[in-house]
């Protein structure tokens, strides 16, 4: 069970970074069992292989060697959100951008509606590395699919650390559209709550073949798990 999960966190690492998400930082992880976790090694997520050891990581315990310190916001989500299978801490650079004029994407187009009505913005550009500010960034979180770290990037997570991956790179299509609009001056459509409701759909394979696409090439990857696409329920998403 271990192997196969290491080698789904490594796949999922390098589709991560073939997509442009994560260049040189940027790290992801896997759910173990409810007191533990497999954390990427500290490398750039497209570098990572099949066989570099992932870290072993306990939610409430110290950070083990080798773990990255942003990986204690990963053990305070999972402590807390027994629903998060998989996390994507990426810095991709359209949500970079909208995050330094203290914005996140507003639910504009229907990759967006997944973060409706906007994922929350965690104010305090400084690196979360110690306990206390990653409780406080997991509470802000809540049940979303996601948060954007001011001038950090963001965090996805997901049933799966396939779905976490798939999520990352809706978001950042969504921030892409929030730049495009806010450049044109104009105020531009926004989808109701009922609307977004409606469109985050997850049927006809919707995040399984995002995940074919961001994963194809990779000689170790494979499909989707089954019933594990896009678990979060729309009420976890309000903030």
């Amino acid at each position: 069970m271990i192997a196969a999960l290491a080698q789904r966190l490594a796949v999922a690492c390098r589709a991560v970074g073939r997509a442009g998400l994560a260049h040189a930082y940027g790290h992801c992880s896997v759910r173990l069992d409810a007191r533990t976790f497999l954390a990427s090694p500290a490398k750039p997520l497209s570098l990572v292989t099949d066989s570099d050891a992932p870290v072993r990581v306990t939610v409430d315990a110290p950070l083990p060697e080798g773990a990255l310190p942003e990986v204690r916001l990963h053990q305070q989500i999972y402590r807390c959100r027994p629903d998060a299978g998989g996390i994507v801490r990426f810095q991709s650079p359209k949500l970079m951008s909208l995050s330094t004029l203290g914005r996140t994407p507003l639910a504009r187009h229907g990759l967006g509606t997944y973060f409706a009505p906007q994922p929350p913005l965690w104010p305090d550009p400084r690196l979360v590395r110690d306990d206390r500010s990653a409780e406080a960034a997991a509470a802000m979180l809540g049940g979303a699919r996601a948060i954007v770290l001011r001038g950090n990037g963001a965090l996805a997570v997901g049933r799966s650390v396939e779905e976490a991956a798939v999520l990352a790179w809706f978001l950042e299509d969504a921030a892409r559209v929030e730049l495009d609009v806010l450049a044109t001056g104009l105020d531009g459509q926004i989808y109701t709550a009922a609307e977004a409701a409606d469109r985050a759909v997850t049927s006809g394979r919707l995040f399984e073949r995002m995940w074919d696409w961001l994963a194809a090439g990779d000689p170790s990857a494979k499909s989707m798990p089954s019933g594990e696409a896009a678990g979060t329920t729309k009420a976890a998403n309000a903030v």
